[in-house]
């Protein structure tokens, strides 16, 4: 069995370097750019505009607090007619006048930030919409131009897919949907001969028990890399 399944190995070798090679295309990675973009643009476009509007908002109450309080800075305006002589009053509503206006430039201040502010999240969200189009127009292009490269290569594949199914016929079912399940892992090669004492791809020492296994012509699990191990009599 050991032979058959090593064949499946070499069959499936042929297989991954044309996927590897589909893989490398600049058509393929262009594509999965766009399309790994676009799946998370919505998310990015809704968040951004999910501040602007938060911004505006508070935007609104700062206005509203400072021509509030500017309303209230005007009243102090004729400050000498409405207490006459009376030195003392005059003093206070000095004091009261100028604490409201360092209140308002205060505000003013921090109204001139948020402005700054407001303007980069509005330059942010543009530019975010601005690469959502282009990316589109990537995604459309690339995405018809790595179908055509998945194309050319499918007679390819037909036929790698022909031996490896004539293959699978002489090995256990249950041998191989381990094998498989491996190759989902991004394991390969899966099947290592082992020389010595150690896994041949990861060096991982193998115990006195597992080398009585592999004597006895039995199948082992690297414990480090999970490939499967054998060792021929």
């Amino acid at each position: 069995m050991i032979e058959e399944l090593l064949q499946y190995q070499e069959a499936d070798g042929k297989m991954r370097a044309i996927e590897l090679e589909i893989a490398g295309t600049e058509e393929r990675k262009k594509y999965m750019t766009a399309r790994k973009f676009m799946e998370k643009a919505p998310e990015k476009l809704d968040s951004l505009e999910a501040k602007a509007l938060e911004l505006k908002h508070l935007f609104e109450q700062l206005e509203k607090k400072h021509a509030e309080i500017a309303d209230t800075l005007r009243d102090y305006e004729n400050l000498d007619e409405m207490v006459g002589d009376a030195g003392g009053e005059i003093s206070f509503y000095k004091k009261s006048a100028t604490q409201i206006a360092d209140s308002l430039r205060a505000l003013k201040a921090e109204i001139g930030k948020l402005t700054s502010q407001i303007e980069a999240a509005s330059a942010e969200y543009q530019a975010a919409k601005t690469q959502t189009i282009a990316m589109q127009k990537q995604y459309k292009e690339y995405k018809e131009k790595y179908a055509k490269v998945k194309e050319a290569k499918a007679p390819q594949i037909a036929e790698v897919e022909k031996e490896l199914a004539a293959i699978a016929k002489k090995i256990p079912a249950q041998t191989l949907e381990k094998y498989k399940a491996k190759r989902k892992e991004k394991l390969y090669p899966v099947v290592c001969e082992v020389t010595g004492n150690r896994c041949p791809q990861c060096g991982m020492e193998l115990s006195i028990a597992e080398l009585s296994k592999l004597s006895d012509g039995t199948f082992i699990e690297c414990d480090s890399c999970r490939r499967i191990l054998f060792k021929k009599k």
